[in-house]
Formats: C-alpha cells, structure tokens, sequence
C-alpha cells in the first residue's frame, strides 16, 4: 500500500503540535504561540449541564444543525451584536468550532479543482481545508499593513472561483478591515456571483474604540454571505467544540448532508455549556476583555524596542501582532532559536503563506500580564541579539 499516494501528502503540517513538541523539549519556555485565552468559561456555562444531564434523552442523537434552544439564543446575540437578522432567506448551523464550520462551507460550495481566494497572510486551517477538498488556494497579497487590496482580488478571480474568505478581526495580524473594505469585497462578491466567506471567531476582541462589522448585516446579501463564528476564545470554549455558521438557505441541505456525515450533530452536552455561556452576565466577557487590553498595552510598549528591527502593524483587534522581522534567517530556524536559547514561542509566517521574507506571529491572550512582561522581553531580548 506504500505507493498509494494520498491527496493529504499536499497538506501543509499543522504547526502548533510541532511548535508545541519543542517547547516541551525545552522546559520553562513562554509561549507567545498558540491562540487561547487564559480564562475559563463563565459558570453558567457549567450551570447548563446540570440541565443536560437532567434530561433522560439527551444521550439520543439531536437535531443536525443544533438544538432549538440553543438556536434561539443565538438567533438573538446575532440581531443584537452583529445587525444580522434571520429569516426566510438564511439559517443558523451550530458546529463543532468554527473550522468545521469552514470545512462545512468549503465543500457546500465547491466541486473538485474549484478556487478559493485567501488574503495573505492567512489563517492556515484555512488553506489546509481547501486542499483537503481537492480545491486550490489562489493567495492574493494585502498592502503594507495588511489591510485587503479590492483591485488584487477582483483580478484573481476567474471562472473557477468559488468563495472570497476574510478573517477580520485578522488571525494572524490583528487588524481589523474597515467597513468599507469589507462592503467593497461583499459587493464584488456579488457582482461576480461568488460566496463571501466571512471569518468573525475574534469578532469581541477590538481596542480603542474600533468596531467589528458583520459583513452579513450589509442590506440584502443573504444570499452570497456565509458567516463564521466561535465560542473557543471569547467564551474560553477552546476544547468544546462549539462554533456556528450563518449560511444562505440554498446552502442548507448541502451543509447537512457534510454535517451528518462527518458529526450527525454537534456533541450536544457542549451545546449546553454553549447556551449557558451565552447567557452569561455581560461583565464576564467585560472582566477578561480588559484584561486582554492590559495585557496588549503592554506588548505594545515592549514591541517599541524593535524599532529597526522589525515592522510591526498597528493591530486593533484579535490577540495576534504580526512582525516583519528584517533579516535573512528562515522564519522557522529564527523560532527554533528564540526557544532554544531565549526559552520564548512564536509561530513562523510561512505557515500563514508568507513564504518571502521572516515573518513571526506573536499571540498574547492565554497570558496574565506579569508571564506576558517576561514572555515580551524574552522575544525582545532574542530578536535584538540574533539579528543585531
């Protein structure tokens, strides 16, 4: 069987286990590596389950797209958070996490060979599940700050295109893409009769007065508008599982043939916790929120210090900065040593697509600030006298 050949052979390596084995061989390592948060979910969420294990058929399976309640609820932080309202033209499917949801939506839309446009830098899960589904990523590059380049999308489409996918606010970079951004790529969609994949996992974490927009909320795009969403980082849901998708209604019984194949449905013991977690008091998410912000401040001031060293751009949303390390050493060995003699952990950028140049992702939400401080100055430290 050793000759077979696998379409997985032409899948990139997840990178977080392979960061993560080399921080377990060299103890006392801070990881500024992984997208987590610190905190745990709020006790409603663990309240709920009190009410799952209540219920005698609740080891029976449930509905594909999610249970009732917990739809409902969700139906309601839609409308009231994103603008979006739902109806007779499009539909909730809860998932387990929202790079299922993505998956969903990948092979809903696509046949073998189809195309899908990623902005560089992107979410690598995200190009993983194109490959996966035997489609093609076409990488269009954004500018200087990493913001998107209307013009370079709308010359990379052609008639294979299937789907445009925005993170905002971005995983790997921080930034948050402005309103008329994403109405210019909602709009170009459209005209060109492609989806709009819209990736909103980070979509409570934005500093300084910026907003998030739910490009879905735009007036009539119900029908060329899939919008992604996760209860892993604001909610501290990351092992749950537990995400959703807002999806046209033409989309539903593709995604639910995929669903009920893959899942038949989201562990419904998470879909629990999930409905009390979005049920919980505002000050929870206020609380860890904050404490987020503390912690940015900080790695902004620290960061200050490269000047020279590296470009970093400014970032008012997710957990993530993204630097542009001025240098010739491969992102990947530039980590292995900022772990092996510094005892910190970033993630290299070629995993997210940038393969010109030294590109370093730097997370700092699963951190309290003092571990943050000493994780920031380790990185400081590393990138001064490596590259100097």
């Amino acid at each position: 069987m050793a000759n077979i050949i696998s379409r997985m052979e032409s899948v990139q390596s997840p990178i977080i286990p392979v960061v993560g084995e080399l921080i377990r061989n060299n103890p006392g390592t801070i990881s500024l590596g992984q997208g987590v948060v610190s905190y745990t979910p709020p006790s409603e969420a663990i309240e709920f389950l009190l009410s799952f294990l209540s219920d005698s058929s609740n080891n029976l399976y449930k509905s594909v797209e999610g249970i009732p309640q917990l739809l409902a609820v969700i139906k309601e932080k839609l409308k009231s958070f994103n603008a979006i309202d739902i109806n007779e033209n499009n539909r909730i499917v809860v998932t387990a996490g929202s790079n299922m949801a993505f998956m969903n939506a990948v092979l809903a839309i696509t046949s073998a060979g189809d195309e899908i446009i990623l902005n560089a830098p992107y979410y690598f899960n995200h190009e993983m599940a194109i490959a996966i589904a035997d489609c093609h990523t076409v990488v269009v590059e954004t500018d200087e700050n990493y913001h998107l380049k209307l013009n370079a999308i709308a010359d990379a489409i052609t008639s294979k295109t299937r789907a445009v996918v925005t993170i905002s606010p971005n995983n790997p970079t921080g930034v948050v893409y402005s309103e008329a951004e994403l109405r210019e790529v909602n709009q170009l969609c459209e005209e060109r009769g492609i989806y709009h994949i819209s990736d909103e996992t980070y979509e409570y974490f934005t500093y300084d007065g910026v907003k998030h927009i739910s490009p879905a909320s735009f007036f009539g795009n119900n029908k060329h508008t899939i919008s992604l969403y996760s209860l892993s980082k604001a909610y501290g849901f990351a092992s749950w599982r537990i995400g959703y998708m807002v999806i046209p209604e033409e989309l539903f019984v593709s995604i639910k043939k995929i669903q009920d194949t893959i899942l038949i449905c989201p562990p419904v013991i998470s879909q629990y916790a999930a409905l009390g977690a979005l049920q919980a008091k505002p000050e929870y998410l206020q609380h860890h929120l904050h404490e987020i912000s503390q912690v940015r401040k900080l790695v902004m001031r620290s960061l200050e210090d490269l000047t020279g060293i590296c470009q970093i751009a400014n970032a008012d949303g997710a957990f993530y900065f993204f630097l542009k390390v001025n240098t010739d050493i491969d992102a990947f060995s530039l980590v292995e040593r900022l772990i092996k003699e510094y005892q910190v952990a970033v993630i290299p950028g070629n995993t997210f697509g940038m393969e010109e140049g030294c590109y370093l992702r730097v997370a700092y939400g699963a951190l309290q600030q003092d571990t943050a401080k000493s994780g920031i100055e380790r990185l400081v430290k590393g990138l001064q006298e490596i590259i100097n």
